[in-house]
């Protein structure tokens, strides 16, 4: 295994005006991209809206995406219709599904964006539920995002650690990315010391592995897995 890992933290984002067309600012970083990764990944993203901002309507034609909710509360609308949201839910947007997404809160409105091509099928995998589907990680537990999605998100769970506990990731036939929710804690992957603390995400390419250890007020972070396709991996890796 590798010791390599991507670190990316949410201290310093682009302002970003008129996102999706409306008006307003939202503030955007990327945590890892397509670059040094072969799961299938597009992008991992974090967005920021102030109480009274919008992400607007929009209709993607060849990937598919899943919005995390991090903080505050809010209106997602999916092909015309609201839902209301809150920290804790999951958006699934299968492809050809439009989607925005409007902070109704008093706080910031935080989220993250895992964005994915799609897969084209021949005819609908099952079990396709629906082309989008509003759940919640905090009440329902680890999800397979592959019920409404195509592309290559397989798991998406919210993790807590207790003060001191370790838990190891492998990335063999997979690749995992890592956002810290609460808590402290370090990440360690060979020689690589990381400090773990909200805002702050760890990816793994395939082939490499990191164990994570929560510090004395324990380690909450959002966990998601892309499978990469065994053509994609390196012939001592399939």
């Amino acid at each position: 295994m590798r010791g390599t890992v991507i670190v990316s933290d949410t201290r310093g984002p682009a302002d970003v005006h008129g996102v999706h067309g409306t008006r307003g600012l939202t503030r955007w970083a990327c945590l890892a991209r397509r670059p040094g990764l072969l799961g299938g990944w597009e992008a991992v993203e974090w967005a920021s809206i102030p109480p009274g901002g919008v992400s607007g309507e929009h209709l993607h034609t060849r990937t598919e995406e899943c919005y995390v909710l991090l903080t505050g509360r809010g209106v997602v609308t999916l092909d015309g219709r609201p839902h209301p949201v809150e920290a804790g839910d999951v958006v699934l947007t299968g492809l050809g599904t439009t989607h925005g997404l409007r902070n109704a809160g008093t706080e910031a409105l935080d989220w993250l964006v895992i964005e994915m091509p799609a897969v084209p099928l021949p005819r609908p995998r099952m079990p396709i539920l629906r082309h989008a589907v509003v759940t919640n990680l905090r009440r329902v537990g680890p999800i397979d995002p592959g019920v409404v999605l195509t592309g290559p998100l397989r798991h998406l769970e919210l993790v807590r650690l207790r003060p001191g506990e370790r838990v190891e990731l492998s990335a063999d036939a997979t690749e995992h990315t890592v956002f810290v929710t609460a808590g402290r804690g370090r990440a360690a992957a060979a020689d690589v010391r990381v400090p773990l603390e909200p805002g702050r995400s760890v990816t793994l390419p395939l082939g490499s592995s990191a164990a994570l250890t929560a510090g004395n007020d324990g380690l909450e972070y959002v966990h998601a897995v892309l499978t990469v396709p065994p053509a994609e991996r390196p012939g001592d890796l399939r």
